[in-house]
């Protein structure tokens, strides 16, 4: 399930274009977690069509190769429920691949994982999910990027925490959002650290109130936001209906959206 109304099937090239996915300039790319403060697109080193999702246990290394969606999973549409490119099993660790269009769902976690450098060049119904059930369950993603979300980059559907660093988004939604209407609905923990957001945007963090869920937002940067209209961190009253939920507010406040202007930097 999602928390937003979804618009309607668009179409995508088959592959992207990355002389069009400038953020800013200067990242240096490496296997290590790159710094999200000047973040380049990386080069694909070849590209895979994938017409059923693959299945990733332990560690898988695809060396920047480009994955794009073709079949089943090449609609390059919006619509719920479509499969995913990569779906990774409970404390699966993913490096170094770049996720180009069609990408239809993109990445499932199924428990804790962890993405290292993992990059979107245009996502499709979503970056990744997580999914996990445990409360124990710890989803990280750490460096690489995500653009054209037109609804959001991580939807976080399972219990846990969700720690993302040292990342670079840009036209998004929301960047990071706590299921608003799943049938089953836990209290989800949020740590962003080191994100580098792009003008446009609607949303960095949703999270729902009544389920104790909570945001915390440190060094984050954003570029091209002169009118400040990205909202950090939005709260809801989340529901297991399938409603969409109503909004809480925003802002911080201590408890749910955990952060200061010291915080937010803009550029």
């Amino acid at each position: 399930m999602t928390s937003a109304t979804r618009p309607r099937l668009r179409g995508r090239a088959l592959t992207g274009t990355l002389a069009t996915l400038g953020l800013s300039v200067g990242m240096i790319l490496t296997t290590a977690a790159p710094s999200a403060q000047a973040a380049t697109w990386p080069t694909p080193n070849g590209s895979q069509g994938v017409s059923s999702t693959i299945s990733v246990s332990g560690t898988k290394d695809y060396g920047m190769k480009r994955l794009y969606g073709t079949g089943d999973l090449g609609s390059g549409g919006q619509d719920e429920d479509q499969g995913p490119i990569l779906k990774l099993a409970d404390g699966a660790v993913l490096k170094n691949v770049i996720l180009g269009a069609p990408a239809a769902d993109g990445i499932h976690c199924e428990g804790s994982c962890t993405l290292q450098n993992v990059w979107w060049e245009d996502v499709g119904e979503d970056a990744a999910t997580f999914k996990g059930k445990s409360s124990g369950a710890v989803y990280t993603v750490s460096g690489g990027g995500a653009k054209e979300a037109s609804d959001k980059v991580f939807q976080f559907n399972g219990a846990g925490t969700l720690n993302v660093s040292n990342f670079a988004v840009k036209n998004f939604g929301t960047f990071v959002r706590s299921c608003g209407n799943c049938s089953s609905q836990y209290k989800r923990t949020i740590n962003l650290n080191s994100i580098e957001v792009n003008w446009k945007g609607g949303r960095i963090a949703g999270i729902n109130t009544n389920y104790g869920d909570s945001a915390t937002l440190r060094n984050i940067t954003i570029v091209g936001d002169s009118s400040k209209k990205i909202v950090p961190c939005q709260k809801y009253i989340g529901n297991n209906t399938g409603k969409e939920p109503s909004s809480n507010g925003s802002g911080p406040d201590g408890t749910y959206c955990k952060y200061s202007s010291s915080d937010i930097t803009y550029r």
